[in-house]
């Protein structure tokens, strides 16, 4: 018997773990979980009905193809079916997107403060990360553009970006688009798309169809409720498309996501009247927060940021010790999701007796 152990990847050592948000515990036991994004309110009756009657075959295997689901986004976003690949989520579709051009010696990049996934995306298909600043809190797209190579294989523009909220506007993502070399993929993560409100911020699923190395990221964690279930869609050309279904886990759309996701389209318009309710909280929850003081950038997501630099981590345990969860990253700031009016209240009173 030896010492000897399995080897592993030599970028696994000290590999940080993603951290999902915190449910918040309470002495008072009342909790409010404003740490994920999620869709306060759950799934539709309608919505919950079919959930029901798919969980009576979950004995058998999902169409690892998804075929259904296919044809209902091709037909809600007017695309071909086969411009469409589904994954576990969204991030799981920009994970297949990064295994499929990472390699040593690529180069994947992405604005930061962007979604925290991305690196550790990047680490794992063997891509450099090339990070790029964000300038008032958004995407600074004439530095992403200066920063392009040869080496560039893809790059990431989180439109709302998260964790700030702010967007990159019609005009200029054009023009940044228009500068990016032709064999290099441009990712747009629109998963807080349903949220946007600002009629200047571009609709991916209109700027790709003439550009072939242009795909989009959408969701049905957010805005649809199905955070729980774990389906997220890309829409990009057939090259794309193809590359992306190449590099899925097999059945990673289950059985029960699949059903859910397409009763949730069939939904749309009782869902997007919930997310008109988040939409409203939002505003009164920023207008609030700066009354009380606090510099919050314009957010077309479902989420405030707060920059709070040094004093983060202070203030995310000021409001675990009241129930409520935020989305910490220190030194830099806190993310904090809009959730049901108690919950946003409950929040307002904290934040504005905080100093």
């Amino acid at each position: 018997m030896t010492d000897a152990h399995p080897r592993f990847r030599a970028v696994l050592d000290g590999f940080p773990a993603y951290k999902p948000g915190r449910t918040p515990t309470s002495a008072n036991g009342k909790t409010h979980k404003l740490s994920s994004n999620e869709c306060p309110y759950g799934p539709l009756p309608s919505v919950v009905e079919v959930i029901a009657e798919a969980a009576r075959s979950v004995n058998r295997y999902p169409d690892n193809g998804a075929a259904a689901l296919t044809e209902a986004i091709a037909d809600r976003f007017g695309v071909p079916a086969s411009h469409v690949a589904v994954g576990c989520g969204s991030v799981g579709v920009a994970q297949q997107l990064f295994e499929a051009v990472g390699e040593p010696g690529a180069e994947v990049m992405y604005a930061w403060r962007s979604f925290e996934a991305y690196p550790t995306l990047a680490d794992l298909a063997a891509a450099s990360s090339v990070r790029v600043s964000l300038a008032d809190e958004t995407h600074d797209l004439a530095a992403m553009a200066a920063a392009i190579t040869p080496r560039t294989r893809m790059i990431l523009v989180c439109n709302p970006n998260n964790p700030t909220g702010t967007v990159v506007r019609a005009s200029e993502l054009t023009e940044f688009l228009d500068r990016v070399p032709s064999d290099c993929l441009v990712v747009l993560d629109e998963a807080y798309h349903e949220y946007i409100r600002d009629a200047s911020v571009p609709d991916g699923m209109e700027l790709y169809r003439d550009r072939p190395n242009v795909a989009v990221l959408r969701t049905f964690s957010k805005a649809y409720g199905l955070a729980g279930l774990r389906v997220g869609f890309m829409v990009a050309h057939p090259v794309v498309a193809a590359a992306v279904r190449s590099t899925m886990v097999p059945f990673s759309v289950n059985r029960i996501a699949q059903a859910a996701a397409i009763a949730s389209l069939a939904a749309e318009p009782e869902l997007m009247e919930r997310v008109e309710l988040t939409v409203k909280e939002r505003t009164r929850v920023r207008e609030a927060l700066i009354s009380a003081g606090w510099t919050v950038p314009a957010t077309e997501a479902n989420f405030v940021w707060l920059r709070l630099g040094a004093r983060t981590m202070e203030f995310a345990a000021a409001c675990e010790a009241e129930g409520i969860a935020v989305r910490p990253f220190a030194g830099e700031g806190a993310r904090v999701s809009i959730g049901d009016p108690e919950a946003n209240d409950a929040f307002l009173r904290l934040a504005s007796a905080w100093e």
